[in-house]
C-alpha cells in the first residue's frame, strides 16, 4: 500500500488510528498492540501477500536469537551472534543478489545459467539492518528483555517498515510502552498531519513532476544538448531528495499521530559544504548504522591513517551494494568512498576554501554522482556526462514565461522554457515553507495560519493523486 494513495489516506490510516486509540481508551493495551501489528502486516502484504511469511519468519528468528543473546546462557554467544547475522545476510542476499551473481558469472565465464527472476520483498533491506543492529546490541548487553509483541511492533510498525527510517530499538521500543503515548494527543495529530501533508506535497507535486524530465534525459535514445543534460542531472538530484525525504516526512508524521517519534532522516543535505557533511545530513539513519555497526567494528579511525581510509572505503562500497544488485550501485559506492577518503586527506592537510566554493564543489559532485545511481548502465552515464560537457552541442531552448503545470506539456526537453520554471519554482517555494515549518513542528502551536498552509498542501496533493491511473511508488521501495 502506498502512502500517496486514496486507500491509505482515507481508509487504512483513519481506521487504524481510530481503533488503536479506542482500544487504548478501553485499557485493552495488549489488544491495541496486536491491532497495530495486524494493521502493519496487512499494510505490508496489501500488494505482495506472499512475502508476509518472510517478514514474520525474520521477526521470530531474530527475536529468539536476540533474547538468547541477552539472557545468561552457556551457549557460545559469539557463535550465536555470527549465526544470527549470517541468517539475515543469507536471506537478504538470496532475494536481492542471486540473479545479480548469476548474471555476473554468466558474463565472466560465458555461461547460460537461467536467472531465477526473484522479486525483492518490500523493505527487506531496511528491516534486515534494523534487526542486525538489535542482535549486535543484544550480544553487547545493550538491549532489555522485550516481550515478543513489543519486538514485533518495533520491526513491523508500518510507517517505517518499507523504506525507513532505520530505527534503533532503544529509541522506539520505550515509546510503545509509555502509557501517556496510548492516549490520543490532538497536538501530535495536527503536527503529524502537517508533516504528512508536506511529505505528500513533496512527493506528488515535486518529485513526480521532476521524474518526468529526469526520465526524458536518462531514457533518451539520442544525444542530449548541454542544457538538456544539466536539466536531466538536476531534475534527478532534486527528484530523489524530494521523493525520499517526502516519504520520510510522511512516515515521521504518521508515527507522530500515534505519539511515536521516529528519528530524523534528512537535514537539508544539499547545503553541505563537503561530502562528509552531506552524509551526516542525507539518509541519516543509514549513515548511523554504517558507522556504528560496520565502520567502528572495522577499527574506525583508531588505527593508522591508511587503515582509516580503507575502513571508510569499505563502508561506502557496502553502502553502494546495499542499495541494489547492480554494478552501477557498486560504482556509485566506490565513487562515494573515494570522495570521503579525499575529504579526510584534505582535512588532514588543513586546507580551507571559501564556503560558497566548498558548497558548489560538493553540490556538483553529489549531483553528478547521482547519474551513476540513476543510469541503467555505464553507457547511459557516459552519454549524460559527455552531454554535460558539451560534446553533443550547445543548443539553447527558446524562453517562454508561463505558469507551473503539473502535467508535462512538452515532448522534448528543449522545446520550451517551462521545463526550467517547473524545476525552479516548486523548489524555491517548498524550501521556504519546509525550512520554516519543519524546523518548528516540534514546538509550534497549531493555529489558523498553520492549518491554512497545511490545508493548501494537502488539497493540492490530493488533486494530483486523484488523476486516473495515478500510481507512483517511492524510489526507495526498490531497495
Amino acid at each position: 500500500m502506498l502512502f500517496n494513495s486514496y486507500e491509505y489516506i482515507f481508509l487504512f490510516l483513519p481506521i487504524v488510528l481510530s481503533v488503536y486509540f479506542m482500544l487504548n481508551k478501553q485499557k485493552l493495551l495488549i489488544l491495541s498492540k496486536c491491532w497495530l501489528i495486524f494493521a502493519s502486516i496487512f499494510f505490508y502484504g496489501f500488494l505482495t501477500p506472499k512475502y508476509i511469511p518472510i517478514l514474520l519468519g525474520s521477526i521470530f528468528i531474530n527475536f529468539a536469537i536476540g533474547s538468547t543473546l541477552y539472557a545468561n546462557t552457556k551457549l557460545n554467544k559469539k557463535l550465536l551472534l555470527f549465526i544470527g547475522i549470517l541468517i539475515n545476510i543469507v536471506c537478504l542476499g538470496y532475494f536481492k543478489y542471486t540473479d545479480f551473481f548469476i548474471s555476473t558469472i554468466n558474463s565472466i565465464f560465458n555461461l547460460h545459467i537461467n536467472l531465477l527472476h526473484i522479486i525483492l520483498p518490500l523493505g527487506i533491506s531496511f528491516y534486515t539492518f534494523q534487526q542486525i543492529a538489535y542482535l549486535v546490541d543484544s550480544y553487547q548487553g545493550k538491549t532489555k528483555e522485550y516481550d515478543f509483541l513489543t519486538y514485533a511492533l518495533f520491526v513491523c510498525f508500518f510507517p517505517q517498515l518499507v523504506a525507513g527510517p532505520i530505527v534503533h530499538h532503544s529509541e522506539i521500543i520505550p515509546q510503545f510502552n509509555f502509557l501517556k503515548n496510548k492516549l490520543f494527543n490532538y497536538k501530535n495529530f495536527l503536527s503529524g498531519l502537517g508533516l504528512f501533508s508536506i511529505g505528500l506535497f513533496k512527493k506528488v507535486l515535486i518529485a513526480d513532476t521532476l521524474a518526468k524530465y529526469a526520465s526524458l534525459g536518462f531514457d533518451a535514445n539520442s544525444h542530449l544538448s548541454i542544457l538538456e543534460s544539466w536539466i536531466t542531472i538536476f531534475s534527478y538530484t532534486f527528484q530523489i531528495y524530494y521523493d525520499f525525504s517526502g516519504y520520510t516526512d510522511m512516515a515521521i508524521g504518521v508515527g507522530r499521530m500515534f505519539n511515536i517519534e521516529l528519528p530524523q532522516n534528512f537535514d537539508n543535505p544539499y547545503i553541505a559544504k563537503n561530502i562528509q557533511e552531506f552524509w551526516k545530513r542525507w539518509h541519516m539513519t543509514l549513515s548511523r548504522f554504517l558507522k556504528d555497526y560496520i565502520y567502528i567494528p572495522l577499527g574506525g579511525n583508531r588505527k593508522s591513517n591508511i587503515r582509516t581510509y580503507i575502513n571508510l572505503f569499505i563502508v561506502f562500497l557496502i553502502c553502494g551494494f546495499w542499495h541494489g544488485a547492480s554494478w552501477m550501485f557498486i560504482l556509485w559506492g566506490i565513487v562515494q568512498g573515494i570522495a570521503i577518503v579525499i575529504n579526510r586527506i584534505w582535512q588532514k592537510l588543513n586546507i580551507s576554501l571559501p564556503k560558497y566554493v566548498s558548497w558548489t564543489i560538493t553540490f556538483l559532485f553529489v549531483s553528478l554522482s547521482w547519474v551513476l545511481f540513476r543510469a541503467q548502465n555505464i553507457n547511459v552515464a557516459k552519454n549524460i556526462y559527455k552531454s554535460a560537457l558539451g560534446f553533443y552541442g550547445f543548443a539553447i531552448p527558446k524562453i517562454h514565461c508561463g505558469l507551473i503545470r503539473y502535467e508535462p506539456i512538452i515532448s522534448n526537453i528543449s522545446d520550451k522554457w517551462e521545463t526550467l520554471s517547473i524545476f525552479i519554482c516548486p523548489f524555491l517555494i517548498i524550501m521556504i515553507f519546509y525550512t520554516f515549518i519543519h524546523s518548528k513542528l516540534k514546538v509550534i502551536k497549531p493555529n489558523i495560519y498553520y492549518s491554512g498552509v497545511i490545508a493548501v498542501f494537502l488539497f493540492l496533493s490530493l488533486m494530483c493523486i486523484i488523476q486516473p491511473k495515478y500510481q507512483s511508488p517511492f524510489i526507495y521501495f526498490n531497495f
